[in-house]
């Protein structure tokens, strides 16, 4: 992919992000990375080569903290990340877009479509996690991020291990969407593999139950584990997001 351009924000800070406009009058989709992943990821560049193969647009972001972008992880939070995501979108693109979350971008995904509203064609979820500062922490570690400390776990996919720091944890508790009905009526997709040992699988049914589209379908993914990365997965991703690129109104 070509090197990332920089979109300043209010405040100055900049945001890297690649961005393929199209040659078709179809949706842009709009990919939201995981907790501490960037646009450098195998899911992304391949949305982004996709893209640049079937003529739609693609916009790719790295949130404030993470890869190329400004700023320090420790400031980072849903409500600030959700902020760059919508400030890109109204800013680099025009038309429908099609809203693509990995993990906590699945969360993401939902806050910024219930900001963009009828820009959003369609939502696509992978290994979805909203209000996973809730349900994935428990007594212990919820009490240790109230009261101000720095929670780490061990990485299973590097050296160092992951922080979760106390505004991190607490926006993401007042951000919480699966205690009531979710008001997004648009086209859904969730994609969660049975083996998946960091988001339940269950929960993509949660969320299907919560939102009030009546266009939800969940595909479970048997023997696929969080990442959902492997070539044919990765496939299931790309046909699943071209289908709803295509039925844009």
């Amino acid at each position: 992919m070509a090197e990332p351009q920089f979109f300043a924000m209010p405040d100055g800070r900049r945001i890297a992000f690649r961005l393929t406009r199209g040659t078709r009058p179809v949706a842009t989709v709009l990919f939201l990375p995981g907790y501490m992943s960037d646009m450098s990821g195998g899911k992304a560049t391949a949305l982004f080569d996709q893209a640049q193969t079937l003529g739609h647009g693609c916009l790719l972001l790295d949130y404030s903290g993470c890869g190329e972008s400004d700023g320090a992880f420790t400031d980072g939070s849903l409500t600030r990340w959700a902020d760059e995501a919508v400030t890109l979108a109204e800013g680099l693109t025009d038309g429908p877009l099609v809203l693509v979350g990995s993990s906590m971008g699945g969360w993401l995904m939902l806050l910024v479509a219930l900001r963009l509203r009828q820009r959003v064609a369609a939502l696509v979820g992978i290994a979805p996690a909203p209000d996973f500062t809730d349900w994935g922490f428990d007594a212990r570690e919820q009490a240790l991020l109230a009261s101000g400390g720095t929670l780490l776990r061990p990485n299973d996919y590097g050296h160092e291990p992951t922080p979760t720091h106390p505004l991190f944890w607490a926006d993401g508790q007042a951000s919480r969407l699966l205690g009531a009905p979710i008001p997004l009526t648009c086209p859904m997709r969730l994609l969660h593999g049975q083996a998946d040992d960091v988001v339940p699988p269950a929960l993509s049914l949660r969320l299907a139950d919560r939102l009030a589209s009546a266009d939800v379908q969940v595909t479970l993914v048997k023997d696929g584990d969080h990442r959902l990365s492997t070539p044919e997965q990765i496939a299931l991703l790309l046909r699943t997001v071209a289908a709803l690129v295509e039925s844009t109104p």
